[in-house]
């Protein structure tokens, strides 16, 4: 799978979702825009999931129709991420084209 990182999301977490192809906003040159107008280019782009740590998302943006997989982390803190790594990858793998999903930590 294909996974765009937000900015909040912490890179480490990169290492723990082998085999999947990990890139950050940062890295793509997207670091200047927000959440919302990510989502584009990111579909663009043939991405099929996106990572963030922002929970209000899913009300400032109409997820409807998108094909992006959207994971929201209740948290920026890696090692509190880290402590949670099964829950993430579980709900990576369970999160269907389009769907939403919050992993709280």
């Amino acid at each position: 799978m294909k996974i765009l990182f937000d900015q909040g999301t912490p890179v480490p977490l990169r290492r723990h979702l082998h085999p999947h192809h990990v890139d950050t906003s940062a890295e793509r040159g997207w670091s200047t825009l927000q959440n919302g107008e990510l989502l584009d280019p990111a579909e663009s782009d043939h991405y099929e999931a996106f990572i963030t740590t922002d929970g209000s998302l899913k009300y400032q943006q109409n997820l409807t129709g998108r094909k992006l997989r959207i994971l929201a982390l209740t948290t920026t803190s890696w090692p509190k991420i880290r402590k949670k790594i099964d829950q993430v990858r579980d709900a990576l793998g369970n999160l269907a084209e389009g769907g939403y999903t919050e992993v709280q930590i």
